[in-house]
């Protein structure tokens, strides 16, 4: 075991820190969710705590999992929801589910908000304990905004619970790769 008293005799002195560390020890990149995976089988909440919804279950067929950092950001509220919202080529998506780590009711009030009739048929689940959104490995650390960690912003098609396609925003809270004009143009 490397400890401080023995460390000059287990790293040679010829050999600078920096030199011993990245040949000893590795980071692994992380896993984010790829093409084929599986959808987690992580239970969800919709309109309230006691109503779970494991999507790894219940999606059947086509669907769209559309993840988000925060209900009623303004990312979240002006731009990228409304985007698919107001797309013709919404209803080629299968069932569509907007994915959050927020509580239940938060995700009833802001899909009330966004959906007041209920038209577009898109559910808001929540991920109170991000466990969902952890499995992804599309989490990051955003306590300093949010207070807690949260989700990426994403887009995932998938099909018979398998992932088809992959948009990820690689700045994390954008509106860009998971934007509805161009996850929905490749239906």
């Amino acid at each position: 075991m490397l400890t401080p008293r023995n460390f000059a005799r287990v790293i040679p002195r010829t050999t600078p820190l920096a030199t011993y560390l990245r040949q000893n020890f590795h980071a692994t990149a992380a896993a984010m969710v790829q093409v084929g995976d599986k959808i987690p089988d992580i239970e969800l909440v919709e309109g309230s705590p006691g109503t779970k919804v494991n999507l790894a279950k219940d999606l059947k067929g086509k669907g769209l999992i559309i993840g988000v950092p925060a209900a009623f950001s303004p990312g979240c509220s002006n731009n990228h929801i409304p985007g698919y919202m107001n797309s013709d080529k919404l209803k080629d998506a299968g069932q569509v589910f907007v994915v959050s780590v927020n509580d239940a009711f938060v995700m009833k009030a802001w899909g009330a908000t966004l959906d007041p009739t209920s038209k577009t048929n898109i559910r808001f689940l929540g991920d109170p304990s991000g466990q969902f959104t952890k499995d992804l490995d599309l989490s990051f650390d955003s306590a300093a905004v949010f207070g807690n960690n949260r989700s990426k912003r994403y887009a995932l098609v998938v099909e018979d619970g398998k992932v088809k396609s992959v948009h990820v925003e690689p700045d994390n809270t954008g509106v860009n790769e998971s934007a509805a004009e161009k996850v929905l143009a490749n239906l």
